[in-house]
This record gives structure tokens, sequence and C-alpha cells, in this order.
């Protein structure tokens, strides 16, 4: 597993009702990182956050990891 499947796994499970519902698949290409995060659609908000912000933050997150393993992260956040 890597570092940045693990960030949003234990982010996505600590703030939703239903973690054993919380999947999380990593797509990796040549040149980017797809992180594919399901949790139950009851929980689809509290991942999110009001307005997306913690969706932005997890994406910003991941961008800064990305950099240093010189590979663009996508964060798809699925129901």
């Amino acid at each position: 597993m890597s570092q940045l499947r693990d960030i949003v796994e234990i982010t996505a499970k600590s703030l939703v009702d239903s973690p054993e519902r919380v999947n999380v698949q990593e797509i990796e290409g040549e040149k980017t990182v797809v992180i594919e995060l399901r949790v139950d659609k009851n929980d689809l908000g509290k991942v999110i956050g009001k307005g997306g912000r913690i969706a932005r933050s997890l994406r910003t997150i991941l961008s800064s990891m990305g950099r240093k393993i010189n590979k663009r992260v996508v964060l798809e956040i699925l129901e």
C-alpha cells in the first residue's frame, strides 16, 4: 500500500459514520496516479465537506505528495 492511498483511507475512515464501507483504489500510470475513494452514499457529504473544503484539502495534500515522486495525483470521490 502506498502512502497516497494510506492518507486518503485513514482520513476518510475518520470522517465517515460507516468506516467499513470506505474503499480506496490506486491506479498508477506513467505520469499520473488516480486515487478512487468510494464511501457509503450517506457519508458522501462528510468526505466532500461544506463547499468542497475537505475534498480540496485532501487534493492539495495529495498534490504535494505527488511532487515528491514527480507524478500528478488525481482524487476521484465516487458513490
